[in-house]
């Protein structure tokens, strides 16, 4: 099995912490369709850029998001979902006004997340990748 055990670090602390993160549109409706699915994407991977968090593996369904993400601990896996849900759900919906009118807001509150060890990255890894075919 192939090891993901790299560390990164900052200032003072030296880290490896991955996530599974999966989250739904508002009522899991099927709306990240049509273009949406793919600027989401470029959106996410973008935020995540701007606070030096790394997106791992990514899909997009039409009624969720499955992300795996490795983030600096001082920044919090917490403040990072908040930053990649609120970004996005603004940045989309000015850019496909269809989304106003299909639900209130784009994401719910709640989201899913686990800690990923090197034993499971492998596992959680090949399970997102093959969301595609579901």
């Amino acid at each position: 099995m192939k090891s993901y055990t790299t560390y990164k670090s900052n200032n003072n602390v030296v880290y490896s912490c991955k996530y599974h993160v999966v989250w739904c549109p508002k009522y899991r409706r099927n709306v990240l369709i049509d273009g949406v699915d793919e600027r989401l994407k470029t959106i996410l991977l973008d935020i995540a850029a701007e606070v030096r968090a790394e997106i791992i593996e990514m899909e997009v369904m039409p009624d969720h998001v499955h992300l795996l993400v490795e983030v600096d601990p001082q920044y919090g896996i917490n403040k990072l979902v908040r930053h990649l849900k609120g970004a996005s759900s603004r940045i989309l919906r000015s850019e496909f006004p269809w989304l106003k009118s299909r639900i209130p807001s784009l994401w719910t509150n709640s989201y899913f997340v686990s800690t990923v060890g090197a034993t499971t990255l492998d596992i959680v890894k090949q399970y997102i990748e093959n969301q595609k075919g579901v």
